[in-house]
């Protein structure tokens, strides 16, 4: 008979991310005795962000671009809680969620994700669809197809000029060009385009968006919107029937009550350990996370980069190395 071992230290996962995917399916290949592993996590099925554009383009179903994690938290012996984290008891060592008690921790990591930023021009949470949460756009997404195929023509704006509002213009031309008798695709942003990328791939995307007949306007900022209009700081009105929102990325409220080090923007400030600059039993990765010393950009690759090293970090200090 298998004898239990009693636990002795309990690793609690906030968020279902790339990296905490990694982390899961590492502990289930390779267990640690006397370590209980939580997931807390809102939804059971986490997205992989690298194939949204092709969910969005219809060459992926929404099961075939998202994780299991009830599954996956199976294979790893973790115990699944769905529910949202909503503060941190830092001193007592534990997880305020929004429907359950408090989940004690030994040792937590963040990897929650971040959502683009909607609370600071207004409408734009009202009358806009936002990119992240996932499971939240795929519904309006779906219920935009559906539409689309009933309308003779449909007008769609996408605010934001980064990586991930490219390939959506794109991709969402794609989709509705075959639904409807006439798509409309307007990408607006406030800087240039693709400002993070080299000369090369900006015009290379320059050319490609205007050979797909997708109009851009550069140095647009969208201080207000209104149903069916977005309106920009020198007074232009651009019409919608939808709106797709993929500004730049914000972060959970109830990190600035938490007490950890945050960056001037508010995400948690992580050494090269993925540990918190300021609680050594904290560790964060992905978009919800800044690393002080090499900063990047808010992408998925990193968060999936992060994941072997987060998985190697956090057995180290479970075994007090």
């Amino acid at each position: 008979m298998q004898q239990r071992v009693a636990i002795a230290q309990d690793l609690v996962l906030v968020g279902g991310g790339h990296a905490h995917v990694r982390v899961l399916k590492g502990f289930g290949m390779r267990p640690m005795p006397g370590v209980r592993v939580t997931l807390i996590s809102r939804d059971v099925e986490t997205p992989y962000s690298g194939m949204l554009p092709g969910y969005v383009a219809g060459h992926y179903s929404f099961e075939e671009c998202h994780i299991d994690l009830g599954r996956l938290a199976r294979f790893a012996g973790a115990r699944l809680i769905r529910d949202e984290a909503i503060g941190l008891d830092r001193p007592g060592h534990f997880v305020l969620c929004r429907a359950h008690p408090p989940i004690r921790y030994d040792l937590l990591s963040i990897d929650i994700g971040s959502a683009p930023r909607t609370d600071d021009v207004p409408g734009a949470a009202e009358h806009t669809i936002a990119v992240k949460p996932i499971a939240h756009f795929a519904r309006r997404w779906e219920a935009l197809l559906a539409r689309a195929e009933r309308m003779p023509k449909l007008r769609l704006a996408v605010v934001g000029g980064g990586a991930a509002g490219v390939e959506l213009a794109l991709s969402a031309q794609y989709r509705l060009a075959g639904l409807c008798g006439a798509v409309e695709v307007t990408l607006v942003t406030r800087e240039a385009l693709l400002p993070s990328h080299n000369r090369r791939v900006r015009r290379l995307f320059e050319r490609i968006l205007a050979e797909r007949r997708v109009a851009v306007l550069t140095g647009s900022e969208i201080v207000r919107v209104e149903p069916g209009a977005l309106i920009c700081d020198n007074g232009k009105r651009i019409a919608f029937d939808e709106a797709l929102w993929v500004t730049e990325a914000g972060v959970a409220p109830w990190l600035a009550k938490t007490g950890l080090p945050l960056t001037a923007d508010g995400f948690i400030a992580i050494d090269e350990t993925l540990q918190s600059t300021g609680d050594a039993s904290i560790f964060a990765t992905g978009d919800v996370a800044t690393m002080i010393a090499h900063p990047r950009e808010k992408a998925g690759v990193y968060a999936v980069r992060q994941g072997p090293p987060l998985a190697s970090n956090l057995r180290r200090v479970l075994a007090g190395k």
